[in-house]
């Protein structure tokens, strides 16, 4: 039997998921180190019928994106945090209107253009609250090249089935490093595309979800009669502007609450050791490759760790942290920058147990050595 595994870059995993969910644009513009998925892409979408730009900048990529969408056709964009600051504004804009995009941040150091080369953990707030309003957001975060491929499918099934954008977090690590994955575990995969419309042209209110609180929007364009209007202000169910309060307090509620609603499905997460551990470890991206490692060390030495990761990375998985935490004296949260991450574990972390902060900013990716001194320690305690 042939072998089908391949060694493959993590940017190039996210752009292979992306064409497997049947993506068929892109827009983006060069930045570090997210370039390489504009680039494959700007290969592979022609050869399976697809489109590729290189916008003018970032705020014209996005604007491409959502466009495409409107469409009809699952679209993406990538890029690093000097470019998703340009793109937050636009990213609202499809929050609220309900079109399903998903936008790749591949980490690097900041602010401002910063260290375009080196890793960081800078955006994990950004992604979540960056834009103005209450703006919902899905944001998943993988830690390994197999789950960059599976994570960018599920990213685009979670857009279209809950009509919203999401954001696909990586780092400079995880999107440059290299590892064997057999892509034919994922023939069966299920893709998930977005609801049509069950009633006639005469009768559709673009903006009144069905059943389960999603909305269904037909592609401009469309050939059954189908029109709308869609723009970014407060809108009835029609889609017109409508500010009165009762039809603000509905936009806020449906585009928040569809998200709050259905967070079981959402959520997804990794316990390694966690039932019996006194200490926890909470990590996410290549920081939580480190901790791993760490743990079954500590573990060897009679040290009762455990670590928590979250995949969904927003809506935060609280209840299930909560659960892992329930025997623990202490959590120990590692994470390439100034203490963000640190911030929601305190939040749902009772008084009596210690939560403790790792923070390494300068550039380089915290070691496991790193989390086991801080481990050791707070044990001793």
């Amino acid at each position: 039997m042939a072998d089908t595994k391949k060694l493959i870059q993590g940017n190039k995993a996210c752009t292979m998921g992306a064409i497997k969910a049947g993506v068929r644009f892109c827009a983006s513009y060069p930045i570090t180190p997210a370039s390489e998925i504009g680039e494959i892409l700007s290969e592979e979408l022609p050869k399976v019928g697809g489109k590729f730009i290189q916008m003018e900048d970032e705020i014209a990529s996005m604007g491409a994106v959502i466009g495409s969408s409107v469409m009809g056709v699952k679209a993406i964009t990538a890029t690093s945090g000097a470019g998703f600051d340009l793109k937050q504004e636009n990213i609202a804009y499809a929050a609220m209107t309900e079109i399903p995009v998903v936008i790749v941040d591949v980490q690097r150091s900041g602010p401002s253009t910063g260290g375009a080369t080196v890793c960081a953990q800078g955006d994990l707030m950004q992604v979540k609250y960056g834009r103005s309003g209450d703006c919902p957001m899905i944001v998943l975060y993988p830690n390994s090249v197999k789950e960059i491929y599976k994570t960018t499918i599920r990213a685009f099934n979670l857009s279209e089935k809950y009509m919203s954008p999401v954001i696909l977090l990586m780092d400079e690590t995880i999107g440059h490093m290299r590892e064997n994955i057999d892509l034919s575990e994922y023939d069966d995969i299920e893709i998930i595309n977005r609801k049509r419309p069950d009633v006639s042209p005469e009768e559709y209110k673009p903006y009144e979800p069905a059943e389960d609180g999603i909305v269904r929007l037909m592609p401009f364009g469309n050939k059954e009669g189908y029109r709308y209007v869609i723009q970014g202000m407060h809108h009835g169910n029609d889609g017109m502007p409508n500010l009165s309060p009762q039809t603000l307090q509905c936009s806020l509620d449906r585009i928040n609450g569809k998200l709050d609603r259905h967070k079981e499905d959402i959520w997804e997460w990794e316990e390694i050791d966690t039932k019996d551990a006194d200490i926890i470890v909470v990590a996410v991206g290549c920081v939580s490759r480190s901790a791993t490692e760490a743990v079954r060390e500590m573990r060897k030495k009679g040290i009762k760790a455990g670590l928590f990761r979250p995949i969904t990375l927003w809506p935060f998985p609280d209840e299930p942290l909560q659960d892992a935490m329930k025997n623990a004296k202490a959590v120990i949260v590692p994470e390439m920058n100034m203490g963000q991450l640190v911030h929601k574990v305190r939040e749902y972390t009772t008084d009596n147990i210690k939560v403790v902060p790792l923070n390494i900013y300068d550039g380089t990716v915290i070691m496991p050595e790193q989390i086991e001194n801080v481990i050791e320690e707070v044990n001793k305690k």
